[in-house]
């Protein structure tokens, strides 16, 4: 048994509690409100253009505006994060993310559903750095990709609760009712949030059996002091990081915007159709998400070095998309469900691993900055995304180029990790972070 292993199983064997696990509950419905907050406006597009007059040049430029807050958030909220604590910048965070949704219910032009949209951006770009911090916070490595699996299930559980229940409160009580409900549930959230977390060390539920569970193999974490935010660009781990997230976050966005246009086109559906096509895909993401984390913390607690077990699972997770460049190619609906299913639920599974990578590699108070860095990478990528797929289906007419795309990107992805840190575990952690280009 080498030293990461030593590491990962040293200390009690049994926590003698389950207070990170309700951590772990908050994180989740946050993630779920955040995705539903998110995606209202998609499913109520038709109303909204029909009601207010909208072109689709309005609609995209909404979007847009979206998708460039998330990216600017994302940069600035990871050191403020950092700074302010988890804590106090989730509850800050879903405060802005929770009043911009309630905004929408008062606006109607275009500029004004923007402003509402660029403030929603703003707010759920710190969704994920300050979750992944409170999980660094909260859980020792060998859970540690289990736990951030379990709560980014959350942004699939709000992709599939958004479609069947904003069309019920729209229609019995008008699209700004859908705005209103939904923004309130971040408040009925902050509620439990501010009531029940505190850091480990001052949570008075917490045992001290299970504290030392947690804490037992932190030893090893890469440092306490914080790394000045501009000074993160010189590490190797923040580029690993950077990389990964610009080649696959635009894969989950091409999933989240584009599917529904895939099967109307592909394969016929409509407003009234493809709902179950779009709810088993992301069951099935919920599942990868849950699992990916599971596989990597499994064969950690089985004897395998953090390093070992964070990259096979990403190399799962890898191989499982590659079936996705048929996906545009087969006749059968349920083959073509299948098959982006899958791809989906190994882009969750890698992405449970690729968080739980920065916090194996970053002290805990340098989490969110290189969080919310590697976030707007990808927030960048989507955007790039957006214009490549439009371009290839008014040119190419076929999702083919799109699909080819996204089933190589993980593999490139892999292999640029692994070079930059061809090891992650417990023994070289700190050399890794310290070790610059040059």
């Amino acid at each position: 048994m080498d030293g990461s292993t030593q590491a990962a199983s040293a200390g009690p064997r049994h926590a003698g509690g389950n207070i990170r696990w309700v951590i772990c509950a908050l994180l989740f419905f946050a993630t779920t409100i955040n995705y539903i907050d998110r995606q209202v406006i998609g499913i109520l597009k038709p109303t909204l253009q029909g009601e207010l007059g909208w072109s689709e040049i309005d609609y995209g430029m909404i979007v847009f505006w979206f998708q460039a807050a998330y990216a600017i958030g994302l940069l600035a909220c990871g050191p403020l994060i950092d700074r302010v604590g988890s804590k106090m910048g989730y509850a800050a965070a879903i405060t802005l993310w929770s009043l911009a949704a309630l905004a929408h219910a008062l606006v109607r032009s275009p500029a004004g559903f923007s402003l509402a949209r660029f403030a929603l951006g703003l707010g759920e770009s710190a969704n994920f750095p300050a979750a992944i911090k409170s999980v660094a916070e909260w859980f020792p490595k060998k859970e540690r990709a289990l736990a951030a699996g379990i709560l980014n299930a959350g942004a699939n559980v709000g992709a599939i609760a958004t479609p069947l229940v904003v069309p019920i409160i729209a229609l019995n009580y008008g699209w700004r009712a859908a705005f209103i409900i939904t923004g309130l549930l971040g408040f009925v959230w902050l509620a439990a949030w501010l009531a029940f977390y505190r850091p480990p060390d001052h949570h008075p539920r917490l045992s001290a059996q299970e504290l030392a569970y947690i804490r037992a193999d932190q030893e090893n974490d890469a440092g306490s002091a914080p790394i000045a935010w501009r000074k993160l660009f010189r590490y190797r781990g923040t580029w690993a990081f950077i990389i990964a997230k610009f080649l696959t976050d635009p894969v989950w966005y091409l999933f989240l915007f584009w599917l529904p246009d895939f099967f109307a086109k592909r394969h016929g559906l409509d407003l009234k159709t493809f709902g179950p096509p779009l709810i088993a895909v992301y069951l099935l993401a919920d599942l990868g998400s849950i699992g990916g984390g599971w596989l990597s913390s499994a064969l950690i607690k089985r004897g395998f070095s953090i390093n070992a077990g964070r990259k096979l699972a990403l190399l799962v997770s890898a191989i499982l998309v590659l079936p996705i460049v048929f996906a545009s190619t087969v006749a059968s609906l349920t083959a073509a469900v299948a098959i982006i299913g899958v791809a989906a639920a190994a882009h969750q599974g890698w992405s449970s691993n690729l968080y739980t990578m920065v916090s194996d590699t970053f002290p805990k108070s340098s989490v969110a900055s290189v969080m919310g860095i590697g976030g707007a990478a990808g927030a960048v990528g989507g955007m790039i995304m957006a214009r490549y797929v439009g371009e290839v289906l008014e040119h190419v007419g076929s999702y083919v180029p799109v699909f080819v795309w996204a089933g190589s990107a993980y593999l490139v992805a892999l292999l640029i990790v692994h070079v930059l840190l061809p090891r992650l575990d417990a023994t070289s952690v700190s050399p890794i972070v310290r070790k610059r280009f040059g």
